[in-house]
């Protein structure tokens, strides 16, 4: 006879597909808690990181608002 995996029958499969996704949850787990937040990472406290002037800034190096608005809302702040 023709089983799964070592004699284990239907019970075996079903622990290495539960051990395998418990494998690649903890992985992709793992990955995402090291990559969430890299902004903030890099020595910049979370009350930095929320700064007006430095999201303004941002924005402004990343091309979202032109020079007349920058202006305006850094007046504004």
């Amino acid at each position: 006879m023709m089983g799964f995996g070592m004699g284990f029958g239907v019970f075996g499969l079903f622990m290495m597909l539960l051990f395998w996704g418990l494998l690649i949850f903890l992985a992709v787990w793992l990955v995402k808690a090291l990559f969430d937040g890299r902004s903030q990472s890099f020595g910049a406290s979370s009350e930095e990181a929320n700064n007006p002037g430095k999201i303004l800034d941002e924005r402004y190096a990343h091309g979202e608002i032109d020079r007349e608005q920058y202006l305006q809302m850094k007046k504004d702040i």
